[in-house]
């Protein structure tokens, strides 16, 4: 049996052990990435929830920002949740002053457009291309998605309340985001998922 894909997981700020833990669950070995030198050799990265200007300011900071999007541009897979939406979208609405992103799906993302820390909600969502029953998302000032181009597949959508029908799960090629936390409620189909499309694209 041949070992799983080596997973990159960006640890330069957020709940990076928490999807350190989901991908080596479902199989995948691990890797934290704070320098350019641990990017090498690995077959997908995950860039977690967190702050997304923090995350922005300290790859800058740690050389990590310029290699990490040239790998992404030469076609590294990679998940992004949360601030990991944010960091992994063309374009924000209602960016920090100076924020920067990764870029590489094609959609404009709103940061916490579900309101502060204290309007954190769960919620059940059809996303597609997952087995079984609804999948619980945790949503922690989480972004959504404003709007998406052509070559992005909308994978779930909120179903009830004021943010009925906003995006909240996306993939482009090999890149998948969720505005939502999959790392932290045990489920770990959404980690699986990306496991095996890092899988098939090696």
């Amino acid at each position: 049996m041949s070992a799983g894909p080596l997973i990159g997981v960006l640890a330069v700020q957020g709940d990076f052990r928490e999807h350190l833990a989901a991908i080596e669950a479902v199989g995948g070995r691990v890797r934290t990435v704070r320098r350019p030198e641990e990017l090498e050799g690995i077959d997908g990265i995950v860039i977690p929830g967190g702050e997304s200007t923090t995350i922005d300011k300290l790859t800058r900071a740690f050389d990590l920002r310029v290699p990490l999007i040239e790998r992404l541009r030469a076609g590294l897979p990679a998940y992004g949740s949360c601030a990991g939406m944010i960091l992994l979208a063309d374009r924000i609405m209602d960016a920090a002053s100076g924020q920067q992103t990764f870029g590489g799906i094609d959609m404009t993302v709103r940061r916490n457009a579900f309101g502060r820390q204290v309007q954190s909600f769960e919620e059940d969502l059809k996303f597609s291309g997952l087995d079984g029953d609804l999948l619980r998302a945790v949503f922690i000032r989480a972004p959504w998605v404003e709007e998406v181009g052509p070559e992005v597949e909308v994978l779930a959508t909120v179903e009830t309340g004021p943010a009925a029908g906003r995006v909240v799960a996306v993939r482009q090629g090999r890149l998948l985001a969720t505005s939502f936390h999959p790392e932290i409620t045990g489920d770990l189909r959404v980690h699986r998922h990306f496991v095996e499309l890092v899988a098939a694209a090696r």
